[in-house]
C-alpha cells in the first residue's frame, strides 16, 4: 500500500528504468538514475544522523534539484527550495525561520552559501561517490521508518507582515492531492509535461509528483523561454509536450501576442491553469487554437496542497464572464460561510474554507499564524476537526459552480460600497485590447486605481467600463503601463503597484 512519496519513484524504476523521468536545458535523468543520485544525497543525510529534520536546497533549477528533493524524502527528513535569485534579505529570513541542519548547494553557487554560513554539502560531490551496498541498506532502513504524516516539505510564502510564512506538507496530503490529479486527468506512461512553474512555487508539485507516479517525463522549461512566447511554443512543439500547468499570466501573453497561429502545437492535449486569475478571453483564444485539448481552471492555496477545487471547461464561456473555480477536489470538502459562520446559498458570497486529508500542519514553527488560520469547523461542536479559512470570497451561480469574487483583503469599502477588486478587473479584461491589468484601492484617498497593459486609451476604456460597471465600481485613476511587473512566480507584483500609489 503507497503511503509515502518515494514510493512513486522506486515503482517507476521497476516499471520504466532507463525511461527519461526529467529533462532540463543540460541534462537528462532516467529513472534509474534520479534513484541513484537520490540514493548518494541520502546516505549523506543518513550519515549524519538526520532523521525528521529541515534540509534546504538552494540550487539553480534544474533536475539535480529533483534528485536531492528526492534524496531528503528518503532520508525521512524534509526540505525547503531556495531560490538561487532569491534577495538575500528574503533567504536570511527564511532560514532563520526554517533552521536546516544542512544547505544541498551546486558548485555554482557555494559562495552563496558561504556568506548564508552555516553547514552545507555540494550536490556535484555528493552523486560523484560510490555506495556499497551496505551504504544503500542504510537509506532504505531510514525510509521504513517514514510514515504517511511525516513532513514531505515546507514552503515559503509571503506574509502579511513581510516575514515569509512556511507552509507545512505532509507525505499523505501530496499523495492525496497525486492520486487526484492523475485520475481526473487521465496521466500515465506517455505523458509529457512542460514545467513553468519554480521548485519553491507549489504549482510545481504537480508537475513532480505526478511524473514519479505515472513514470512519465517532465521538461524543465528553461525560464528565459518565457520571456519570448514564440520560442516557448517551439519549445512544447519541438519536445511533443503535452501537458502544462502554468499560471494565467504566461497563457495569457501568449494569446495577446497573437503567437498561437504562428507555431505547430497540436501536440498540446492538456492545458491547466491556476495561481491567479484566468481571463475568459485570452482563454477561449487558447481553446479556439487547440479545440480538441482538455482546459482546466484549478484553484486552491499552498495550505491545501496546492489546489482544492477544479473546472474543466466543458461550456462557452463569454468575454466578460468569470471563469469557474468549479467543484471540489476528490476527498476534499469545500465550505463557503458566510458572516456568521452558516454555508451560503446560492449567489449569496462567502468565505471559502477547506477540511480534508491535503490540510497543511500549519506554518512552520509560527503557532499564532497557525491558530488563526487552521481554526474547529463552525458546523462541528461535537468532535475536533480543522479547516482551512482560505480568505477567498466565493459563491456559488445558478448551477452549482464556484465563482471566484476576490481577497477579503482586496474586498474593500469605497463610497460607502463593498467592493471587490476582483470584479472589476474580470471587466477590464473582458476588453479585446486589454492585455493585462490590477486594479488598488488606495485607501488614504479612498480612491480605485487601474493599472493596465493594452492599446486602449484612457478615455475609451472608461467609456467601456461605464457599459458594465456601477459608477461607484468605476477606476478613478488611470495608469496605461507598458508592461506589467511580474513577481519570482509568474504573477502580477501587486506589492509593486501598491508602492507606486504609496499604499
Amino acid at each position: 500500500m503507497l503511503h509515502i512519496v518515494t514510493q512513486y519513484l522506486r515503482d517507476s524504476v521497476e516499471k520504466y528504468p532507463d525511461y527519461p523521468a526529467f529533462v532540463d536545458q543540460k541534462n537528462t535523468l532516467t529513472y534509474s538514475e534520479t534513484l541513484v543520485e537520490a540514493e548518494h544525497i541520502a546516505f549523506d543525510l543518513v550519515s549524519r544522523d538526520l532523521f525528521k529534520k529541515p534540509v534546504a536546497v538552494m540550487m539553480d533549477k534544474g533536475v539535480g534539484s529533483i534528485s536531492a528533493f528526492m534524496g531528503i524524502a528518503l532520508s525521512g527528513n524534509y526540505y525547503t527550495v531556495i531560490d538561487t535569485k532569491m534577495p538575500k534579505n528574503r533567504v536570511e529570513k527564511i532560514l532563520e525561520t526554517f533552521e536546516p541542519s544542512v544547505i544541498i548547494i551546486d558548485k555554482k553557487n557555494e559562495k552563496k552559501a558561504i556568506e548564508i554560513g552555516g553547514e552545507y554539502v555540494i550536490y556535484e560531490d555528493l552523486i560523484e561517490k560510490n555506495l556499497e551496498t551496505d551504504d544503500t541498506a542504510a537509506v532504505k532502513t531510514a525510509e521504513s521508518r517514514i510514515i504517511d504524516t511525516d513532513i514531505l516539505y515546507v514552503l515559503f510564502t509571503s506574509g502579511s507582515t513581510g516575514i515569509p510564512k512556511g507552509v507545512i506538507i505532509t507525505h499523505r496530503s501530496v499523495i492525496d492531492y497525486t492520486e487526484w490529479v492523475g485520475e481526473t486527468f487521465h496521466f500515465d506512461h506517455n505523458t509529457i509535461i512542460g514545467n513553468q512553474a519554480p521548485f519553491y512555487f507549489d504549482n510545481s508539485v504537480l508537475d513532480i509528483y505526478s511524473t514519479l507516479r505515472n513514470g512519465a517525463t517532465l521538461h524543465v522549461i528553461p525560464q528565459m523561454m518565457y520571456s519570448f512566447p514564440i520560442r516557448l511554443l517551439e519549445y512544447i512543439r519541438d519536445h511533443k509536450v503535452n501537458t502544462i500547468f502554468w499560471v494565467p499570466t504566461v497563457l495569457s501573453r501568449v494569446a495577446d501576442l497573437d503567437l498561437l497561429d504562428k507555431c505547430e502545437i497540436d501536440c498540446l492535449k492538456k492545458v491547466l491553469f491556476a495561481g491567479e486569475v484566468m481571463p475568459a478571453r485570452q482563454l477561449n483564444a487558447w481553446i479556439k487554437r487547440l479545440p480538441d485539448a482538455t482546459f482546466a481552471n484549478l484553484y486552491g492555496p499552498t495550505e491545501i496542497t496546492v489546489d482544492c477545487t477544479y473546472y474543466i471547461v466543458d461550456r462557452e464561456i463569454k468575454d466578460d464572464e468569470s471563469v469557474p473555480i468549479g467543484y471540489a477536489c476528490m476527498n476534499t470538502d469545500v465550505l463557503v460561510l458566510n458572516d456568521n459562520n452558516e454555508l451560503v446559498k446560492t449567489n449569496e458570497k462567502g468565505e471559502l474554507c477547506v477540511r480534508g486529508s491535503s490540510l497543511s500542519m500549519g506554518y512552520y514553527n509560527n503557532p499564532e499564524k497557525t491558530a488563526a488560520a487552521f481554526v474547529q469547523n463552525p458546523l462541528n461542536n461535537l468532535y475536533h476537526e480543522l479547516i482551512y479559512r482560505t480568505g477567498d470570497i466565493v459563491h456559488y451561480n445558478e448551477i452549482g459552480e464556484i465563482i471566484y469574487d476576490g481577497r477579503i483583503d482586496s474586498q474593500i469599502k469605497h463610497t460607502g460600497h463593498r467592493i471587490e477588486l476582483g470584479e472589476i478587473e474580470t471587466a477590464v479584461f473582458s476588453n479585446s485590447e486589454i492585455r493585462s491589468n490590477c486594479c488598488l484601492h488606495d485607501a488614504s484617498k479612498d480612491c480605485l486605481v487601474l493599472f493596465y497593459v493594452g492599446t486602449i486609451g484612457e478615455d475609451d476604456l472608461r467609456k467601456y467600463l461605464n457599459t458594465l460597471l456601477p459608477e461607484y465600481m468605476l477606476p478613478n485613476i488611470y495608469h496605461r503601463l507598458e508592461s506589467m511587473p511580474i513577481n519570482m512566480n509568474g504573477k502580477i507584483d501587486r506589492k509593486k503597484l501598491k508602492e507606486q500609489i504609496g499604499g
